[in-house]
């Protein structure tokens, strides 16, 4: 993922070209969208849209005599899930695991017999007597939950009581299911430290939509943000900079840009991780942590100045782009940064874990009498193979430890083991390539999932970032599997994924309005059905989501040109 912004804005030129794709939203436009209503004419505003929704007769009504019923297995979502209607309906429902009895029931059942919805699908029938949920899974069941949330009125996201609503889910009937495993958002916090609580109202988020992975970049040449207690010096130098540059400084002349002289940092320790992974957990979203490497590296080089191709001493950068000075390919640096992975699994349960691979300056490389040894030693052809060889390491010791790596599509340069996963950004083509070469992947272009691109063309009316432009309807446009993709790869197309680079977002609310709703289209992208998607549908539903997201704090961007 490109950093430098002259660098970006050279490959967006043609994204930037484009006009909008389905034209700009004019208020009022949505009143006549096509989202099914109830006889009272409250709006089913779902997001993601479901697979299929049929009205039926009544509504149900929440109120002191709502019970829930569950089993063991799904007795604690059943929990959070009374817990979260409490602050604003005053209610406290209570939760009996065992069969259904009584007037106003939600009920969760689990059935293996509904293997159609896979994991995560689920069934939602609601009368004006029951709420039910059923599902396979239990991942299933909490998305049915998520669905009966937003048939609430917004107002149940509200964090004290609302006095004069009523809280009426209507009569529906809804069958639901994901058409990607990989539902993906990233938040880099390398670039800019975002706060512990932030990152669990992220992923809150992320749940509402039904986005089931946070891919959190932990490390950057600007920042180190995770705890690794053999190397302790990884936080304490490598988790802050003396200074950040100062908005878009000219290309040339370095000795004359500008900085702001204020000393930035901070980092996770290993129990906020625990804390955090666990909040994910309860919330279905799987957290994939990702740890550069070999490039990208700077700030734990400074840390430890011996993992550098020069060895000497080095700061944490303060300006944004690429730095020449990367990790070298000594077996101690090898190992260095295999000791930092063995903490990260015992932190992270994921399957997936990043370890970068993207933008590895090789000039170094290409000139250090010690790395051109190091080749010659290996047996290796060039500096690209020598990169691949370091991945290589890492995937062995990740294998080993039964994870799987993930990369930027970088990391196809010079060869790459078999049970990588490839991330593409740099377009599709090395998402092609991968899945061709029987490669899993995830789609991640710039073209379509980079939140830290403009939202508008009149820039001078927006919040300073990278560059490029990317409007909400270019996002609700991206289609995972390229279509010039052969049928028989095309099961390798594991999702997608937004990114959320922070150069220019130095704290949560910028991170908010670039990420929404651009990042609601990308969810109804990777959940919805092709043939269920309706761009002028969404803007219909998605004012009543806007509404939630007013309610959650959420300081999303106006739609509009």
């Amino acid at each position: 993922m490109i950093r430098h912004p002259s660098s970006r804005q050279t490959l967006v030129a043609t994204l930037v070209m484009l006009g909008a794709v389905a034209g700009p939203y004019r208020p009022g436009a949505a009143q006549t969208a096509t989202s099914p209503s109830t006889a009272d004419s409250q709006p089913i505003a779902i997001i993601p849209r479901p697979d299929s929704v049929a009205i039926g007769r009544g509504r149900f009504i929440l109120g002191p005599a709502t019970v829930i019923y569950a089993d063991q297995a799904t007795a604690d979502i059943a929990r959070r899930f009374a817990a979260s209607l409490f602050p604003a309906t005053g209610l406290s429902i209570p939760v009996r695991v065992g069969p259904p009895a009584g007037a106003s029931a939600i009920i969760l059942e689990r059935s293996a017999r509904l293997t159609r919805l896979g994991d995560e699908g689920y069934e939602l029938t609601v009368t004006p007597r029951r709420v039910t949920v059923r599902a396979r899974d239990r991942a299933g069941v909490f998305y049915g939950l998520q669905t009966v949330r937003q048939l609430l009125p917004p107002a149940v996201f509200r964090e004290a009581k609302a006095d004069s609503v009523t809280w009426v889910v209507p009569a529906v009937r809804i069958v639901d299911a994901p058409r990607f495993s990989w539902r993906g958002a990233h938040l880099d916090v390398g670039r800019h430290f975002m706060p512990k609580e932030f990152v669990k109202k992220y992923i809150d988020l992320l749940a509402l939509q039904k986005m089931n992975t946070f891919h959190w970049h932990l490390t950057e040449d600007q920042g180190w943000r995770i705890e690794i207690r053999r190397y302790p010096r990884l936080t304490s130098v490598g988790g802050w900079r003396t200074q950040t540059i100062v908005g878009h400084q000219p290309s040339g002349d370095s000795t004359t840009w500008q900085y702001d002289g204020q000393r930035h940092g901070g980092y996770y320790t290993q129990d906020d991780i625990r804390e955090i992974v666990a909040y994910a957990r309860d919330r279905f979203v799987t957290i994939v942590p990702e740890i550069e490497m070999p490039g990208h590296a700077l700030a734990a080089i400074a840390a430890y100045p011996q993992l550098g191709v020069t060895g000497q001493p080095a700061d944490v950068g303060t300006r944004w782009g690429v730095y020449a000075n990367i990790l070298n390919a000594d077996e101690s640096t090898v190992s260095f940064m295999q000791d930092v992975l063995t903490e990260v699994l015992e932190l992270f349960p994921s399957r997936f874990i990043h370890v970068g691979g993207d933008e590895a300056d090789k000039a170094l490389w290409k000139t250090n009498p010690r790395i051109q040894e190091r080749i010659r030693e290996l047996g290796l052809k060039d500096e690209h193979e020598l990169q691949s060889w370091f991945i290589r390491r890492m995937d062995a010791f990740l294998t080993a430890h039964g994870r799987r790596l993930v990369g930027w599509d970088e990391i196809l340069e010079g060869g790459l083991a078999s049970g990588a996963t490839v991330m593409s950004w740099r377009g599709t083509k090395g998402g092609i390539d991968a899945a061709r070469a029987g490669h899993d992947v995830v789609m991640a272009p710039t073209s379509n999932t980079y939140l830290d691109y403009y939202q508008s063309r009149n820039t001078s009316g927006e919040p300073l970032a990278i560059g490029g432009f990317l409007p909400i309807e270019m996002v609700y446009a991206f289609e995972p599997v390229p279509a010039d993709l052969e049928p028989q790869f095309r099961s390798h197309i594991l999702g997608g994924q937004a990114q959320l680079w922070t150069e220019y977002l130095p704290g949560p609310k910028q991170v908010e309005y670039m990420a929404f709703p651009r990042l609601t289209a990308l969810a109804e992208v990777l959940w919805t059905k092709p043939e269920r998607k309706d761009y002028r549908d969404f803007l219909g539903r998605l004012e009543t989501h806007l509404q939630r997201l007013a309610v959650l704090d959420v300081a999303y961007r106006p739609l509009g040109p």
